[in-house]
């Protein structure tokens, strides 16, 4: 279930981040491209990317852990930036998903991801019942 709202989520943040053109980040839908097939196609970005996130940013998390420590903690900028790259280089393959423009703006879109993940996160986050 954490999963299934961890995609929405991402999904949701990734169409936001499409909206800002400036960023240069894009998406392209399943054929034909109607309103039906670019959210799905969201969803299978968004869970590609939150697999991506899980297996290969935490090993990169836990091997460049003195970066971490180094920079306190803002490379994480850069590997989330790398891990939105990723997750647009391996949609590529298959001739839909994700497209970033450059780099940089690549690390632009995923602080925004992250900043709308933690928002919702925090909203839609089961409480623990107290008690008594």
């Amino acid at each position: 279930m954490r999963f299934i709202i961890r995609v929405v989520i991402n999904a949701f943040a990734l169409w936001v981040v499409t909206l800002i053109p400036a960023l240069q980040v894009s998406i392209r839908a399943f054929a034909p491209g109607e309103t039906l097939q670019l959210v799905l196609t969201l969803l299978a970005v968004a869970a590609i990317f939150a697999l991506v996130n899980t297996i290969i940013g935490t090993v990169i998390k836990i091997v460049a852990f003195p970066l971490y420590l180094l920079t306190f903690g803002l490379i994480s900028f850069i590997v989330n930036g790398f891990l939105l790259w990723l997750t647009a280089a391996i949609t590529s393959v298959f001739g839909w998903g994700l497209t970033v423009g450059d780099f940089w703006w690549g690390v632009l879109a995923a602080i925004i991801i992250s900043v709308i993940n933690a928002v919702f996160g925090a909203i839609l986050r089961p409480q623990k019942k107290k008690r008594r």
